[in-house]
């Protein structure tokens, strides 16, 4: 008689303490079942803290069925059939399975034998019970996780949100002020890289003790909940039952810069201070940085992007005679509105004010969803015109916020010339822009072939 080739199946969907007591007593509990049917064990296959409801990938059931497929093992035994699967799909294609290559199955809640139609059938029918269940306990907990988000609560689950204690209502003071100091920073034009760098050079570590990462800089700061505010499903739902670390305005601002199209998202530092700011005087085309073959840096009129092609000028030469004039004109009396009117700029204003009331419509339209005094699809209907009035907002005021760069130095202008010098190509880059609408680069003379400040036009904000 041939040798049956056993291997348990475990499985358990979160194991929240980490200790795995679960799955021990699924696979003492199946081993001693092989034991009485004379099975001799061969494999054990074990899927911690994995849902199969969820569709997650599971390595071990993965390896399993190509032990069964090699023959390596001729027979599974688990703890209920649940714990093989929770969709009907997975169970057919297990079925097919056993049957081609006729593997036994024996669970410790009651055999059930795959080879009979009878046995296929209470496999299908716990199967679909078990679909059942999920498909209610996932209700359930949905349902859960809307009413708190909708009174502003916390979830359960989940690592410590950083700026906050355990509770994740408490203000943890040291790493709040990190918080502040970064939002400060973005808005004045800092880039996330540099940001990464200097959190790293400090030595300041994430809630969970880790590097920064860039990537992990622009989750925190995109997070409403550092405004004081609740999300659920990526859209703001109410008021959080805790403090924000910064103001809403200041949430909505830093959202619509890191959400602006127009932002730097490639990991490459940026190497050229004047993109998207130069125009040929031929064409009107905006000017492309590319280097030559010799690493020269240059802004062309690129013909493969529908330039005329008549014009180069080099990077280094037109950089510092437009950053000279940018430094001077913040320095001098003669452009004070571009600094005081930052802060309360009136077109960042109206555009935060259209932000603030699309998003209290786009809340009270969910609230009478909720409520039951409107239909699913009128709340569609009327959701999607409110959706583009608050993207348009957002864009504008991202747009409109580009001034924030110069708010260090209001009241105290000369300090752009004092620390110009020291600053990242990224933010000396937010202030140009801040001041700066565009520089029309005219033909050079016949010639000369020296950097002629006499081809640059620059036309000024304001």
């Amino acid at each position: 008689m041939a040798v049956v080739r056993a291997g348990v199946y475990a499985r358990i969907s979160s194991d929240r303490e980490g200790d795995n007591l679960a799955v021990s007593r699924q696979l003492k509990d199946c081993e001693a079942l092989a034991k009485r049917k004379d099975w001799a064990m061969q494999e054990r296959y074990v899927d911690s803290d994995i849902s199969a409801y969820r569709g997650k990938p599971r390595p071990e059931y993965r390896r399993m069925l190509e032990d069964i497929e090699s023959g390596h093992i001729t027979a599974v035994v688990v703890y209920h059939a649940d714990r093989l699967h929770r969709h009907p799909r997975e169970l057919e294609d297990f079925i097919d399975l056993c049957q081609r290559m006729g593997t036994q199955l024996a669970t410790v809640s009651g055999d059930v034998d795959l080879g009979t139609h009878e046995g296929q059938l209470l496999a299908r029918i716990q199967g679909a019970v078990a679909r059942k269940e999920s498909d209610d306990k996932s209700r359930r907990t949905s349902r859960k996780h809307e009413e708190l988000a909708d009174e502003g609560k916390p979830s359960g689950g989940g690592s410590r949100p950083f700026g906050y204690e355990d509770d994740k209502v408490t203000i943890r003071e040291d790493e709040a002020e990190i918080v502040r100091e970064l939002t400060r920073r973005v808005l004045a034009g800092d880039s996330l890289k540099s940001l990464e760098r200097d959190l790293r050079a400090r030595r300041v570590p994430t809630a969970q003790g880790k590097e920064w990462t860039t990537q992990g800089i622009r989750n925190l700061l995109l997070k409403p909940r550092i405004s004081g505010q609740r999300e659920h499903k990526g859209e703001i739902v109410a008021d959080a039952v805790w403090p924000g670390i910064i103001s809403k305005k200041d949430g909505e601002k830093i959202r619509a810069k890191l959400r602006d199209p127009d932002r730097r998202t490639n990991r490459a530092g940026r190497r050229y201070l004047l993109t998207r700011l130069m125009r040929c005087s031929h064409c009107d085309s905006q000017l492309q940085s590319r280097p030559t073959a010799q690493h020269v840096r240059r802004y062309v009129c690129s013909t493969q992007l529908g330039g005329c092609g008549r014009l180069t000028v080099r990077a280094d030469d037109v950089e510092l005679y437009v950053s000279a004039m940018v430094v001077h004109r913040l320095s001098s009396p003669l452009l004070p509105q571009a600094i005081t009117r930052a802060p309360d700029d009136a077109e960042g204003v109206e555009w935060q004010r259209q932000a603030e009331e699309a998003q209290a419509q786009k809340d009270e339209l969910a609230a009478l969803w909720g409520a039951g005094e409107i239909s699913r699809s009128e709340w569609q209907k009327a959701r999607a015109p409110i959706e583009r009035r608050l993207d348009n907002a957002r864009k504008k005021l991202a747009r409109a916020n580009r001034q924030t760069a110069l708010l260090p130095f209001i009241g105290d202008a000369k300090r752009v010339k004092e620390e110009w010098p020291t600053m990242t190509l990224s933010r000396q880059a937010e202030i140009v822009r801040a001041v700066v609408e565009y520089v029309t680069v005219l033909p050079g003379r016949r010639g000369y072939n020296r950097f002629d400040p006499d081809r640059l036009d620059v036309v000024w904000r304001g």
